[in-house]
């Protein structure tokens, strides 16, 4: 009997499965890294530990990710996939969408390493040069035409208070999470975020009373 008889028609080539194992790797070097950043924050967090934590060597790290800046975008991008799929951003609407940010800025005060990561990135990618400038430009974009999409639909609905400009709001919205932790990071015994922002969220709801 051959070898291709014996491995059978469905066997994975070996290109494939070095392919496969590659991409589990990277895998588990980014869950690894979302757990570590969110703990002790990008500057408290070393590739060292991150490698230590799933059983390679640092050089085996930076074979997946260039630079721990290049594992550090990563992480925000698996962040933000992470945070749609909770808090099920891209299949609500309306005022759901309005409880669902609530619970994702209750869900941030949970891990503060992350958002002063964040934080810190967010700052520094204003420079045209940076290398997370590109990245920060098409998120901030998105947010806002999602979320103005989805404010408008409410509104249309009645749900969201008729005056309200809803590209505005979008923006004003994404405005509030930001300035809020920024600010909870400076002062977290004086800033209760999650209130505030709960609150900035309630006037931009239709009054059920009115008629």
């Amino acid at each position: 009997m051959s070898a291709a008889a014996t491995a059978g028609p469905l066997a994975e080539p070996p290109a494939a499965r070095r392919r496969a194992e590659k991409n589990r790797t990277r895998e588990r070097i980014l869950d690894a890294a979302v757990v570590a950043f969110a703990e002790q924050g990008y500057e408290g967090t070393s590739l060292a530990t991150v490698a230590q934590s799933v059983g390679l060597s640092q050089p085996g790290v930076l074979h997946h990710f260039r630079s721990k800046r290049g594992l550090l975008m990563a992480v925000l991008e698996r962040r933000d996939q992470i945070d749609r799929i909770r808090f099920g951003m891209d299949s609500v609407d309306g005022r759901d969408v309005l409880d669902h940010l609530a619970d994702l800025m209750t869900h941030n005060a949970t891990v503060p390493g992350m958002v002063q990561s964040f934080s810190v990135l967010t700052g520094e990618s204003a420079a045209e040069n940076h290398t997370a400038h590109d990245h920060f430009t098409r998120r901030y974009a998105g947010l806002r035409s999602h979320f103005a999409k989805m404010l408008t639909g409410a509104q249309e609905r009645g749900e969201i208070r008729p005056e309200a400009d809803c590209a505005a709001a979008a923006t004003e919205i994404i405005a509030m999470m930001d300035g809020l932790q920024l600010q909870w990071l400076h002062a977290p015994q004086e800033v209760d975020m999650v209130t505030v922002f709960r609150s900035f969220l309630d006037r931009l709801r239709a009054d059920p009373n009115e008629t």
